[in-house]
C-alpha cells in the first residue's frame, strides 16, 4: 500500500468530530497533519482545543492504519513552531508483523461509534474499565472515574494544559472510543465546559480535566438461548 492509501484509509475511521478537521498531506519521508480552522469554524472552540483533540484522534487511526502494513508511524507532536496549523509530523518506520490488539483496533476504525439506545444500561466491569484506563494512559492521559451511582462518569485528564495535552487527550479518546467498541461499551463524551459536569468539589491536583465520557455496557448476549428460540422459529 502507497502514502497516499495509506492516509485514505486512515481518514475512513471514525472520529471525534463529525467535522473533519484536519488535513493529511503526504511529504518526502512521511506524512504531516495539518489543522484545517476553516471547517471547524462553525463550531464553538475560541481556544482551538476540540480542534486538537479531533487532530489527536485522527492520529490514532493513521498509527493503527500503517501498523497493518508492517510500518511502525513515529510522530512528532507540533514539530514547527513557526507553523502552528502544522499539529504532527509522521515518519514511517519499518517494524515486525502486526499483532492481534492492533488489528482488532483498526478493524474497530472501520466500525462507525453507534449509540446502543436503552439496552446500554450496565456499568463496565473493573476489567474492563481497568482496560480502558490502559488505553488512556499510553497515550499520555488518566482516565478518572467520578463518584456517583447510576451511568458510570470518568473524566479524562492530562498534566498541563497546552496544544500538546490536548493532542495527547484526543489520542486518549480515540483509543478509549476503539476499546469500547471492542468490549461492547457505549461511549458518550463532552469537552466543552468540563469543570462544570466533575461535581462540586471533584477534582485531581496536578492534572487538567479535557473530555467528560459516560460508559455503559451492554449486558451479556445468551447465546445458548439465541440458538434456542432459533430453532424454534424454524422448526
Amino acid at each position: 500500500m502507497s502514502t497516499e492509501r495509506l492516509v485514505v484509509a486512515a481518514t475512513m475511521g471514525p472520529a471525534v468530530h463529525d467535522v473533519h478537521a484536519w488535513r493529511f498531506r503526504v511529504v518526502s519521508g512521511g506524512i504531516e497533519v495539518h489543522a484545517d480552522p476553516a471547517r471547524f469554524r462553525g463550531m464553538h472552540d475560541p481556544s482551538g482545543r476540540g480542534l486538537h483533540l479531533g487532530c489527536g484522534a485522527a492520529l490514532v487511526n493513521l498509527r493503527l492504519a500503517a501498523a497493518q502494513l508492517g510500518r511502525q508511524a513515529v510522530v512528532r507532536l507540533l514539530p514547527d513552531g513557526e507553523r502552528p496549523t502544522l499539529l504532527a509530523s509522521v515518519r514511517l518506520a519499518r517494524r515486525g508483523r502486526v499483532v492481534r490488539a492492533e488489528r482488532l483496533l483498526y478493524a474497530a476504525t472501520l466500525r462507525p461509534f453507534v449509540a446502543r439506545g436503552p439496552v446500554v444500561t450496565g456499568r463496565p466491569s473493573a476489567a474492563v474499565l481497568g482496560e480502558l484506563g490502559v488505553a488512556a494512559r499510553l497515550e499520555g492521559a488518566a482516565l478518572r472515574v467520578l463518584p456517583g451511582d447510576g451511568v458510570l462518569r470518568a473524566v479524562l485528564t492530562t498534566v498541563g494544559d497546552s496544544p500538546g495535552a490536548w493532542l495527547r487527550a484526543g489520542q486518549a479518546l480515540q483509543q478509549v472510543l476503539l476499546a469500547g467498541v471492542m468490549r461492547s461499551v457505549s461511549v458518550s463524551f463532552l469537552y466543552e465546559a468540563v469543570d462544570e459536569g466533575l461535581g462540586p468539589g471533584v477534582g485531581f491536583p496536578g492534572e487538567v480535566a479535557q473530555v467528560l465520557v459516560e460508559l455503559a455496557s451492554a449486558p451479556a448476549v445468551d447465546r445458548q438461548g439465541e440458538r434456542q428460540r432459533h430453532l424454534e422459529r424454524v422448526g
